[in-house]
């Protein structure tokens, strides 16, 4: 288990905020605590993890020690990639909150291989989901959609919606036919979607450096955003790999000739963006 750089100053700032509506706090790679005005609080995709130095070396802080979060309903898997199911980062989470983790099949299967249940002693339900599903959680609605994701073996996205708003996490995937359906399902307020660069990355099995693209560049990411037909974006993933780090200012440029996003929020690694504006 990683050591947080922060303390737990983050946590607390969350656990203290009754939000007017539904917030977001984001936390860095593509990880994102959803909080509701009737407290219902949801972890998607956290992950505190340092990668596998030298081919994925982190480049952002480690916000919070996950044995000291207090409180979570859920926590929400997009796909079984290591940032985003990592048993270090989210067995003790779901141990000290008895929250449910809600994931795709592919990303329980590695719950499973490495005996999650067993080693952190949780006490939760793990609930494989589906595209179509919807589950409630509190007072969250959140609807279970399809993902184009190339680099992993079975990806969603999720649709949360509360009191009128809507949150949107896409996971790392790219544009495609599925986002095409989403946009025309749901009114979206506020999307997140994984945005970096192409850099070159050790082979996992070489370690030669090797040509990498793992996320939507910039013209991908707005191709995303108007499929979707975001309201507001939020550029995820862009501030963690060493390598495939980029700036998400740029996007101003590619987005200034199309409908969507309306607008581009630019959030980094602490900050909280009220959903409704």
């Amino acid at each position: 288990m990683s050591q947080s750089d922060w303390g737990d100053w983050l946590l607390r700032e969350i656990e203290s905020t009754t939000p007017e509506d539904l917030t977001v706090w984001y936390l860095g790679c593509n990880g994102f605590v959803v909080k509701a005005s009737d407290d219902t609080t949801v972890f998607i995709d956290p992950y505190l993890g340092t990668g596998d130095p030298p081919r994925t070396v982190r480049m952002i802080p480690v916000p919070f020690d996950p044995t000291a979060v207090r409180a979570a309903d859920a926590v929400l898997a997009t796909h079984e990639h290591t940032d985003h199911v990592h048993g270090p980062s989210q067995g003790p989470l779901l141990s000290a909150t008895g929250a449910n983790f809600y994931a795709p099949d592919d990303s329980l299967a590695v719950v499973e291989n490495e005996s999650w249940q067993e080693k952190y002693q949780l006490e939760g339900d793990f609930v494989e989901v589906n595209e179509g599903d919807t589950i409630e959680i509190g007072g969250l609605t959140v609807h279970v959609e399809p993902a184009n994701d190339p680099d992993a073996t079975h990806p969603v996205s999720y649709v949360i919606e509360y009191d009128g708003w809507t949150f949107f996490h896409g996971g790392d995937a790219r544009p495609g036919t599925a986002f095409e359906k989403v946009g025309a399902a749901y009114d979206i307020d506020l999307g997140a979607l994984a945005f970096g660069s192409v850099g070159m990355i050790p082979d996992k099995e070489t370690g030669e450096p090797t040509r990498t693209k793992w996320y939507s560049d910039e013209n991908e990411i707005i191709n995303a955003a108007n499929q979707l037909h975001l309201n507001r974006l939020i550029p995820t993933h862009w501030d963690m790999w060493r390598g495939l780090t980029a700036d998400p200012t740029t996007l101003e440029y590619h987005n200034s000739t199309v409908p969507y996003p309306h607008n581009l929020e630019i959030a980094v690694i602490g900050d909280s963006i009220r959903v409704s504006g």
